[in-house]
């Protein structure tokens, strides 16, 4: 029984399953599978019942399920009889630290987010990017398209350079409603996330100061970007600045 609350829809289909296991590298059938070390680890957010967790086992590589729900726990537990190379971890991904998690490895991640805390989940991750190679998601496909939108384009925002800074994000394909038990309101979407992103090239004193800035010239979308700067400077401050 998925749990509302949770936002809990399980990848139930089998051949979407394996669509991810090979777009992510981890099926035997992927054009490029990733090569199994002992320098990499898997973190698998929100395991469910398991129905990505034994793709990424099969790559051999140590595999943590952070799982919420305590009634998934015990099940995904069991799998650990089968898989010496899982551990399951029951809690909260907010609250997850994950330096100490991957004890010295680098991390691949996969998880299929709950649409509403989506951007909770990826600001806490990104606060770990130097430990993380590539972050694989199935999100909100609206969300997807955010995430990866362009500058000028209609979806680009706040949260679009937020991401852009911390990793590259690729669209790779949706999924659809059915594919998953009990099926969301909306479509899906597989992104992938390879890190690093603009802060590598850009190297910010303060990147905490940056996104503030960010944020307030994306906070009215219908002001004029002069408008939205405004407690920072006077408008003719500005036009100063401005190419002639």
């Amino acid at each position: 029984m998925a749990r509302q609350r949770l936002g809990q829809h399980f990848l139930s289909d089998l051949h979407w399953r394996e669509e991810i296991a090979r777009a992510i590298r981890v099926s035997p059938h992927s054009t490029m599978p990733l090569l199994c070390d002992d320098k990499h680890c898997w973190i698998e957010l929100g395991s469910g019942h398991g129905e990505m967790t034994e793709q990424l086992l099969a790559t051999g590589a140590p595999v943590h399920a952070i799982e919420l729900d305590p009634a998934l726990v015990a099940g995904l537990r069991r799998l650990t009889q089968k898989f010496p190379n899982l551990t399951v971890i029951p809690g909260d991904i907010l609250e997850a630290d994950l330096a100490a998690v991957a004890a010295g490895r680098r991390l691949y991640i996969y998880g299929n987010l709950p649409y509403y805390i989506t951007s909770p989940i990826l600001q806490h991750l990104f606060t770990f990017a130097n430990l993380i190679d590539e972050i694989h998601i199935v999100v909100q496909s609206e969300v997807a398209a955010r995430l990866a939108a362009q500058p000028g384009t209609r979806d680009y925002s706040y949260l679009s350079v937020l991401t852009q800074l911390y990793v590259r994000p690729e669209f790779v394909f949706e999924l659809p409603r059915d594919a998953f038990s009990p099926p969301p309101e909306v479509t899906s979407a597989l992104l992938t996330l390879r890190l690093p992103g603009e802060r590598a090239r850009l190297r910010l004193a303060d990147e905490s100061r940056f996104l503030d800035f960010v944020k307030l010239c994306f906070s009215l979308k219908r002001k004029t970007l002069v408008n939205n700067l405004r407690s920072l400077a006077k408008p003719r401050q500005f036009a100063k600045l401005s190419p002639r």
